[in-house]
């Protein structure tokens, strides 16, 4: 086993696409987590990809890290770019697509690793989705949920239970990265393992 670790090598992260709401919430501690997570990315040289906008946490993160010499991606169906005209101020690309259909697709393309911070239904459907996609086989790709004033605490309960249950394996679930503070987060993605067995069953 020892051994297995010691060849195990760090992934590279150099595009990080994170999931957040366009809401700031009502804790402070969500816009402090964002902010420290876009300076834990900035440190490390990891470019952002995110849903675009300078809308709640959002634009807290992409502000955040304007001070670093990293690349700030938006990925925006046409409908919400349209109504948000003028919201834009953090991006050094904006990528419009036609529906939310490709800008999931694009931005889970273009990213090594995905962040959940906290958010609303969207955020949960993204992260979701992410997670079913590596469970399926469609990616390799490590998630992470930074979980800020417990905001995830909830969600994880629920998905114990679905190991309890039977409907999640351990070891699906065991590929989902948590941690409370951004820094250990991002330094867990490197290597946690992501390499499960697809679930088909005939």
């Amino acid at each position: 086993m020892y051994a297995l670790e010691m060849l195990r090598e760090k992934r590279t992260i150099r595009n990080l696409c994170v999931f957040c709401g366009s809401s700031n919430g009502v804790k402070q501690e969500y816009q402090a987590g964002a902010d420290n997570l876009g300076r834990a990315m900035g440190e490390r040289g990891i470019n952002l990809i995110y849903g675009g906008g300078s809308l709640g946490l959002m634009g807290v993160l992409a502000n955040s890290l304007k001070e670093y010499p990293v690349k700030i991606t938006g990925i925006i169906p046409q409908r919400l770019h349209d109504l948000l005209k003028g919201m834009y101020s953090s991006e050094d690309e904006l990528i419009v697509v036609s529906n939310m259909h490709e800008r999931k697709a694009t931005m889970y393309a273009k990213a090594d690793a995905f962040v959940v911070l906290p958010g609303g239904i969207g955020t949960l459907e993204e992260f979701m989705e992410a997670f079913t996609w590596l469970q399926l086989g469609y990616h390799q790709k490590p998630i992470g949920l930074l979980n800020i004033a417990g905001y995830y605490s909830t969600l994880l309960n629920f998905l114990n239970e679905s190991v309890t249950t039977g409907f999640l394996s351990q070891r699906m679930l065991e590929t989902l990265t948590v941690a409370t503070d951004a820094n250990e987060l991002l330094e867990k993605l490197l290597t946690v393992s992501v390499d499960v067995p697809l679930k088909i069953e005939v």
